[in-house]
Parts: structure tokens; sequence; C-alpha cells
């Protein structure tokens, strides 16, 4: 299917929204910069493998000042095609109101070595909602796209998803999320896992993900994935 190309004023976009952003809000407080590196045994986005049920290798750089915040990312992908990385892009801004934490931002996911005629590349654009309850919390989110992943409609994604620690280095987390599209394919998704971080920078991750669309392939199949990051 045919998709616009993204210019270069909306490719860089972000990272003018986030200079600007990171201006602002200086004077009031440092900007600070942190990172990971990481591997899994199988990258998997909302309940779907993007790696064909192969491990995966990731690095993320990010960037905070007081509440504005962006970054970049990049990671191994296979689709049965050329395409074999995809890297990504961030900035977003986290104002409170008591209790609540907001979160509204812009992501753009982009590949390397698309097939001519093909462009995945795409901007979600994001509004989310968390809050503390007891010594966890709850959240909720909601990405769209007017220009989903390759087809000529739009995406909307939905998730509730909730975190509880269970002592300083042991914690459970889970979400449950439903992915809508006007032209392809609609699914419901589901996550539950333990982290364990042993040491300050450096945490585990084992998380069993499911879908309700088995009958689409392997790719949508349960599955349990491993993760280890290092922070830095």
């Amino acid at each position: 299917m045919h998709r616009p190309r993204l210019t270069v004023a909306r490719l860089a976009a972000p990272f003018l929204l986030l200079s600007g952003l990171a201006g602002a809000a200086h004077a009031e407080s440092a900007v600070k910069v942190s990172g990971s590196i990481g591997a899994a045994t199988d990258y998997v986005f909302r309940g779907v493998s993007q790696t064909n049920e192969d491990p995966f290798v990731f690095g993320t750089l990010d960037v905070t000042a007081g509440d504005f915040y962006g970054g970049i990312g990049a990671e191994n992908v296979d689709f049965g095609n050329d395409i074999d990385l995809e890297y990504d892009a961030w900035v977003g801004w986290k104002p409170k109101a008591g209790d609540f934490t907001f979160d509204l931002g812009v992501v753009r996911y982009g590949y390397r070595n698309q097939p001519a005629g093909v462009d995945i590349d795409t901007v979600e654009y994001k509004v989310a909602v968390s809050h503390p309850v007891g010594k966890g919390s709850l959240g909720a989110a909601v990405l769209h796209t007017p220009d989903y992943f390759g087809s000529d409609g739009s995406g909307t994604y939905y998730e509730v998803n909730g975190s509880v620690p269970l002592n300083d280095q042991w914690s459970i987390s889970g979400a449950v999320g439903r992915q809508d599209t006007s032209e392809t394919i609609d699914y419901s998704t589901w996550n539950v896992g333990v982290g364990y971080a042993p040491f300050k920078h450096v945490s585990f991750d084992v998380r069993y993900h499911d879908t309700d669309q088995h009958d689409l392939g392997d790719l949508f199949d349960s599955r349990v994935v491993g993760t280890v990051k290092v922070a830095f």
C-alpha cells in the first residue's frame, strides 16, 4: 500500500520540540541524561513478536528537564524481509495534578532497509495517566496514529496497567491492551511479569505475553520472554 513519506520537518519535529521544552525548563531544573542497553529472548510489541520469535538487543538514550523528556532508541527486528533495524524517537511532557501524573507525548517509529514501495514508518500521539495505589501504581494510556504501520488507515491502542513492588528488589507488573485499526487487524493483548533488580543499575524481567488472535499465526501466540537491562 502507498503511504506518504514523512517530510524532513515532520521527522525533526520531535527533536525541535524537545529542544524548546528543555530550554524553557532549564532555568528551573537541570538537564539529566540517562540510558540503557539490554537483551531479551524475543521483542514483543503489544503482544506480537517483532523478531520472528528470535532474541533481540536494544539501547536507549533519554534526556529529562523538569517535567519534559525525550529520547531515542534502537533494536533489531525481523519481519521476513530486508528490514533489520527499528529506530525510535520520543518527546513528551509529564505534568502533575495532585497524585495524578499525566504523560502527553509523541513517538516516532522508523525502520531501516525497507523494500521498495514499503513505508511502515509511523508517528503516534500519546495521552497517559498514572496514580499511586498503596506502594504500587495504576495507569492508563491511549496512543493514536492517523497512519498505521504500512496501511492507509488509522490505529488506536488502549491500555490499562499496574505495578506493585514486593520489596526493594522484586516487583510484579502487568497490562491489558486493545489495538484497534481502521483497515487491518484488531486484537486484544495482555501481559504479566516479575521484575528483579539485584543491583542499582541492573534489572531482570520474566514476562508472559498473549493475544486473542492465535489464528493469525505464531507471532500472535502466547510466549514467555526473559529480559536483562543495564541502566547508566
